[in-house]
C-alpha cells in the first residue's frame, strides 16, 4: 500500500465513508467487511454516489479506470491511515477508557473544554478498533484538543488503540464487572484497562486520576499525575448533598449539572478538573457542565403524567447496576418501582451475577422490581415484591391492565433488552 499516496488522496477528500447509504460527496470510501457484509460489493456504488476513491482488497472488484485504490486489508490501510494522520497533526490527545461512565464522561470532557477550544470528539461510543481510527481521521486543521474514547472486550484492544491514537492524556473512569465473558473476571478487567496506563508511562505522559479510587491511585504510581478528589489532590472537588441534579463545588465555586445519580459524580468532578488543569475559565467551566444534557437513554430524568422516570437502558453490568440501585435506594418517594433487564457479556458469570442482583433486592426492600430476561427469570426469589419476565413480551400486558401511577421509576439493562419501550407503557 502507497500510505502516502492515500494520504495525499484523504487531504483532498471531505473525509471517510463506510456505509453507502450515507456517502458524504468527495469522501473517500473504506469497503470494510463483517461477519453479514462485504463492503467490496458496494465500492462502485459508493463513486457513483459521489467518493472520490475506493478503498478495497479484494481484486475481483477491482475495475480499471476507476479510482479503486487496492490494498491487502481495509481495516489495517484505515488504520494505518489514521495513525499517520495522528502523527501530523501537533496537538494534545485525550483518551479515556473505563468500565462505566466512558461515554458520559466524553461528553463532559467536549461541553467543558469546547468552551475555550476547537475540540474533535467520537461521535457516539464509536469506540473501537473502527470507531477510533474513524475519529482521529475527523481532526482536521481547526481541532486544538482531540477526545478519543476507547472501548475494550477482550485483554490487547486498549494498548492496540493507543497505540493508534498515539495519547498524551488519559483518563480511566473506574474498574467494574463489564465485559466478563471476554476478561474472565475483575483482575483482568483491571489489568486490560490499565493498558491506557502503560502506555502513557512509556513516554511520560500525563494522566487524570481521581484520589478517592484507591485502585487507581495504586495503578497509577510513579507516573506524571493530574489529580482530583479530596483535600490532599490538585483539585478538591466536592458533592453538594441533597441535590435532585448533581452539584459540585470547587474552592468557592458551584458546578451545577442535568445528571442525576451520585454514580455520576466522579465523571462531573473528571470533567472539572480537566477544565481547570486546561485553564478553562471557571465561568467557562461551570457553563460547560450546565450546558450537558444527557440523552440517548443514559440517566434521563424524563417526566409522564405523575411518574417520575429515572431512564439508564444504554448500558448495564454489574457494578453499574449495583450503583444504580443504591442511588435509587436513597431516593425518598413513597411508591418507588423497578424495571430491571438482563446484563449481556458476562460469560459463565452471568447465573452467579443476576442471582446477586437478585438477592440484594430480595433482602432489602427498595421498591417493587420487575425483572426482565431470561437469566433474571432464571435467578431465585421469595419476596413477593421480586417479579421475574421471561422477556418483555411477558411484561407487557402486566403493564399495560397495571400502569404505574404516582411512581419513581427506574429502567436499566444492557441495551439490547430495549428496555426504552417500556417508556411507551407508561403515561
Amino acid at each position: 500500500m502507497n500510505l502516502s499516496g492515500l494520504y495525499q488522496t484523504f487531504l483532498n477528500s471531505s473525509g471517510i465513508s463506510t456505509d453507502t447509504r450515507n456517502i458524504k460527496e468527495n469522501s473517500i470510501f473504506f469497503a470494510l467487511k463483517g461477519e453479514n457484509f462485504n463492503g467490496n460489493k458496494f465500492a462502485q456504488e459508493a463513486l457513483k454516489k459521489g467518493a472520490i476513491a475506493a478503498v478495497i482488497d479484494e481484486e475481483a472488484f477491482l475495475v480499471p479506470g476507476n479510482q479503486i485504490i487496492l490494498v491487502d486489508d481495509v481495516l489495517s490501510a484505515l488504520q494505518e491511515l489514521a495513525k499517520f494522520h495522528r502523527t501530523q497533526l501537533e496537538i494534545p490527545v485525550i483518551a479515556l477508557t473505563g468500565s462505566n461512565g466512558k461515554t458520559t464522561t466524553k461528553e463532559l470532557f467536549s461541553s467543558v473544554l469546547s468552551q475555550a477550544y476547537a475540540i474533535t470528539a467520537t461521535k457516539g461510543n464509536l469506540n473501537n478498533h473502527i470507531g477510533v481510527p474513524l475519529t482521529l481521521l475527523s481532526f482536521n486543521k481547526k481541532t486544538e484538543i482531540g477526545i478519543v474514547e476507547m472501548g475494550a472486550n477482550h485483554p490487547g484492544e486498549i494498548e492496540f488503540l493507543c497505540g493508534i491514537a498515539l495519547t498524551d492524556f488519559g483518563y480511566i473512569t473506574n474498574f467494574g464487572k463489564a465485559h466478563l465473558e471476554g476478561f474472565g473476571n475483575l483482575q483482568e478487567v483491571i489489568k486490560a484497562k490499565t493498558e491506557l496506563y502503560r502506555h502513557l508511562k512509556k513516554d511520560n505522559k500525563k494522566v487524570l486520576v481521581n484520589t478517592r479510587d484507591e485502585q487507581q491511585m495504586k495503578n497509577s504510581e510513579h507516573m506524571d499525575r493530574v489529580t482530583f478528589g479530596d483535600h490532599d489532590s490538585d483539585y478538591p472537588i466536592f458533592l453538594q448533598p441533597g441535590k435532585e441534579f448533581i452539584q459540585l463545588k470547587y474552592e468557592e465555586n458551584i458546578f451545577q449539572s442535568h445528571l442525576i445519580g451520585n454514580y455520576n459524580f466522579d465523571n462531573i468532578a473528571a470533567a472539572v478538573a480537566l477544565g481547570l488543569y486546561f485553564e478553562v475559565p471557571v465561568d467557562k467551566i461551570q457553563k460547560g457542565i450546565e450546558e450537558y444534557i444527557p440523552d440517548n437513554n443514559r440517566s434521563q430524568l424524563i417526566y409522564k403524567g405523575n411518574n417520575v422516570i429515572i431512564m439508564d437502558g444504554y448500558n448495564a453490568n454489574p457494578t453499574s447496576m449495583m450503583a444504580a440501585l443504591e442511588n435509587f435506594k436513597i431516593q425518598e418517594h413513597k411508591n418507588k418501582l423497578l424495571f430491571l433487564g438482563d446484563m449481556f457479556e458476562l460469560g459463565s458469570s452471568s447465573h452467579e451475577e443476576h442471582q446477586l442482583i437478585t438477592d440484594y433486592l430480595s433482602k432489602d426492600f427498595i421498591g417493587n422490581t420487575c425483572l426482565i430476561g431470561r437469566n433474571f427469570f432464571d435467578t431465585k426469589t421469595d419476596n413477593p415484591f421480586v417479579n421475574r419476565f421471561k422477556d418483555f413480551e411477558d411484561l407487557e400486558p402486566e403493564l399495560k391492565q397495571n400502569p404505574p401511577k404516582d411512581a419513581l421509576i427506574l429502567i436499566k439493562g444492557s441495551r439490547g433488552m430495549k428496555l426504552e419501550r417500556i417508556l411507551d407503557l407508561i403515561s
